[in-house]
């Protein structure tokens, strides 16, 4: 098959400043924030290994005109996984000094790359963002 990985999903957010302090305090890469800031851009990005997501601001995603999205976004339309390669505690304890609530977990499933222990959490627009630890 050729198609080998995502690249980037995108995202509607209500609050624009709560995800990038959510996310940059996660450990993500948020680049550019002072012309996103200066310019007023209307999406953002935030990083994380050779991925990133897009996160379209308000005005952005409630114009009319703007149709290269799924006809029902909205935020809090994110369901994520992301794969966390410090350990179950390491996680535990960024979680915990970033000041994320962990709403479910750790618990054991099967994700894409086999077994793994899951923890849930929310993002400031209720995205609900999962991660997996395999090989523990």
């Amino acid at each position: 098959m050729p198609i080998t990985a995502f690249d980037h999903v995108a995202l509607p957010t209500s609050h624009p400043e709560e995800l990038i302090d959510f996310y940059g305090g996660l450990g993500f890469l948020v680049p550019d924030l002072d012309e996103w800031r200066s310019a007023e851009l209307p999406f953002f990005s935030v990083f994380f290994g050779s991925q990133k997501i897009n996160f379209h601001t308000p005005a952005m995603w409630q114009n009319p005109d703007f149709q290269l999205r799924g006809p029902s976004s909205a935020p809090g339309c994110g369901d994520l996984c992301f794969v966390w390669e410090g350990g179950s505690p390491t996680l535990q304890s960024l979680l915990e000094a970033a000041g994320v609530a962990i709403i479910a977990g750790p618990i054991d499933l099967h994700g894409a790359a086999g077994r793994g222990t899951s923890v849930y959490v929310r993002d400031p627009d209720e995205n609900l963002l999962e991660f997996i630890v395999y090989d523990e």
